[in-house]
């Protein structure tokens, strides 16, 4: 059942992105193509505060900007369909690896920079008498619409600790102001979202309900196994209201993508610029604020492009 929600989960989300690209064909030498993601996200103003560096940087070169989601813009590079896309490293290592959603291992998808973490949060009400993960079975949960990648992590911390969608009330939603919504009614007792902190969603939450977030800890190995692109990542204390210590969640890494044919001259010059106007970038984005070189050249188990490795060798981020 989990990885055929994930199949289902392509259909919708590739309809978004082909739909954007059916009239294109083959980009011009000197067009790139950048799908984002959907509108309302930070990778939208990101893509565009990019295609404003790099046709400042490259001349001559014009970058599209399309709308997408992360395994969409995965698929759109290896068919083909794009040359540049926003993606999550996890979902990306699925496709390295040819596991589903993707029909077969990726070849021509190359990391270009990791941008910043993603925090995988379960919020719980605090008197609900959950502690755990374990502790979810017989609750109701209330989580993103299938194949959103927050609901298929929750697929994965549910299986790492031995549960899974049969043992509890879900309650998929399709968007997190609605999941917040169930909670300060009491139709649901834990939500989980997938975002950069502090979530707004989780702030509203904390304001009308006592709160809190569950230690994720524990269910790192277990997490890796499903996929390697797991890590684990802290939320400060007090990053909430009440949060008086601080809590370990799953991370995975919003990064960017590139067709492993660009050429290494090009892409060099884009990383290079990437790295050189961070301040311009964190403008969009406030968690981008200290980012270095050695940042962006994280390991996340999809290989650099030629050009991008060539930058972060330069700046000894990489050996």
């Amino acid at each position: 059942m989990i990885r055929l929600g994930r199949v289902a989960m392509l259909a919708a989300l590739g309809g978004l992105a082909w739909t954007g690209l059916a009239c294109t064909g083959t980009a011009a030498a000197d067009t790139y193509r950048l799908m984002t993601g959907p509108q309302g996200g930070v990778w939208v103003p990101l893509g565009g505060a990019l295609k404003n560096l790099w046709e400042k940087a490259i001349p001559g070169l014009t970058v599209q900007t399309l709308p997408g989601a992360g395994i969409a813009n995965v698929r759109g590079i290896e068919e083909g369909k794009t040359d540049i896309g926003f993606g999550n490293s996890i979902s990306t290592v699925d496709g390295i690896a040819g596991r589903e959603p993707f029909p077969a291992a990726t070849k021509n998808v190359c990391e270009l920079a990791s941008l910043y973490p993603q925090y995988f949060q379960v919020v719980v009400l605090a008197n609900a008498g959950i502690n755990t993960i374990k502790d979810l079975k017989g609750k109701s949960i209330a989580v993103q619409t299938r194949g959103n990648t927050a609901e298929i992590v929750t697929q994965d911390i549910l299986k790492a600790n031995g549960l899974g969608y049969p043992d509890m009330k879900v309650n998929f939603q399709a968007s997190y102001t609605d999941a917040v919504s169930l909670m300060k009614d009491g139709h649901a007792q834990v939500f989980t979202l997938g975002t950069t902190i502090p979530a707004s969603s989780v702030m509203d939450l904390a304001a009308g309900r006592d709160m809190k977030l569950l230690d994720l800890g524990d269910s790192l190995p277990a997490m890796r196994k499903i996929n390697p692109g797991y890590t684990l990542v802290t939320v400060k204390a007090n990053t909430y209201p009440k949060q008086d210590k601080d809590v370990r969640v799953i991370g995975y890494a919003t990064h960017l993508v590139v067709s492993c044919k660009l050429p290494e001259d090009r892409v060099y010059t884009m990383i290079k610029t990437i790295a050189e106007n961070m301040r311009d970038l964190s403008a969009v984005n406030k968690v981008m604020e200290g980012i270095t070189p050695k940042d962006l050249a994280e390991d996340i188990g999809v290989p650099l492009h030629p050009g991008a490795a060539r930058y972060y060798r330069e700046v000894k981020a990489i050996n």
